[in-house]
């Protein structure tokens, strides 16, 4: 349990150090632009370029291994859009950013630094491919519905054209797409450049840690909607033993693989499900408070996660 809570504490210490410094300090939180926009279009893509690039190509191809795990995700986004459609009665434009908040973990700014440190090299190759699954289903799914929702543009060609342009445009997408080409290709780049990425993705997960904390502070605690707690469950309990029947069910996988898959899984709410409901001024505040409740629960569930995987007891036959 000690080697679980060395690896643990300081990943939830930096968000507890951002916490305390956006809490004493108060300063604007027009101060964090520049730190996010390194992170989403500098270090992040830097680090998912580099994970994808260096993993043989032939890894990539598990076509098992992406149902599952997309499926997995599928299935907690359509339960916590139907608890915030009926146990809620949010609307389908509200419902979908529930739907959001219970699927959408961390993976991003947690994922990748979390899975490398519990289980080392052999979860670079699962943990980028279920990062762009889990990214073009969700920001697919979440625009579509938005779109359909938003009177103004009812057509089902505006949706899908809104949808296209986002995955095309997202930086981590692209640099992960980048890397697995660069993969297959073998390319190998110049040593100054691959030292260059290698400055930034080591800037990446304390970076985003300490930013996470700091928005999580700036958020204001509204009063927590019935649908919250229910939300928070089905992402840090019910979407990881969904993923992890789904492993056993398409396996068997290796078990680097399938432990990555479910640790993965238990990745608290991102913080992107709040910037995406600000920026469809649509469940913003019920978004804050899953982010910030799901973060420090996390505490509790992620690191049970990873003693189970620590300790030998979450084993795929």
């Amino acid at each position: 349990m000690v080697d679980v809570l060395n690896l643990a504490l300081p990943y939830f210490g930096l968000i507890l150090i951002g916490f305390a410094c956006g809490k004493a300090k108060g300063l604007p939180e027009a101060g964090l632009a520049w730190m996010n926009f390194f992170l989403l279009y500098v270090s992040l893509p830097a680090l998912l370029f580099v994970i994808m690039s260096k993993t043989p190509f032939a890894e990539l191809n598990n076509p098992p291994f992406l149902i599952a795990t997309t499926l997995g995700t599928m299935s907690a986004f359509v339960l916590a859009l139907a608890m915030g459609r009926f146990v809620g009665r949010l609307s389908l434009r509200e419902a979908t950013m529930a739907g959001l908040s219970g699927a959408y973990g961390n993976i991003g700014y947690m994922g990748p630094g979390l899975a490398l440190a519990v289980l080392g090299a052999k979860a670079a190759a699962p943990t980028a491919l279920i990062f762009c699954c889990d990214s073009i289903f969700l920001f697919a799914a979440v625009p579509l519905l938005i779109e359909l929702t938003d009177r103004d543009h009812p057509s089902l060609s505006h949706a899908l054209s809104v949808v296209v342009r986002q995955i095309a445009s997202n930086p981590l997408i692209v640099s992960a797409c980048a890397g697995a080409l660069a993969a297959g290709f073998h390319v190998h780049l110049p040593v100054a450049v691959d030292n260059t990425l290698l400055f930034l993705q080591n800037a990446a997960a304390p970076m985003a840690l300490f930013v996470l904390g700091v928005t999580v502070a700036l958020r204001p605690f509204a009063r927590m909607p019935w649908e919250i707690p229910g939300v928070i469950a089905i992402k840090l309990l019910i979407h990881p033993l969904i993923v992890f029947g789904l492993m056993l069910a398409f396996g068997p996988f290796a078990q680097p693989w399938a432990a990555t898959a479910v640790l993965m899984a238990s990745l608290p709410p991102a913080l992107n499900v709040f910037v995406i409901a600000r920026q469809n001024d649509t469940w913003v505040e019920p978004a804050s408070v899953a982010v910030l409740i799901g973060t420090f629960a996390s505490i509790v569930t992620l690191t049970s996660v990873m003693w189970f995987i620590q300790s030998g007891r979450l084993v795929f036959p």
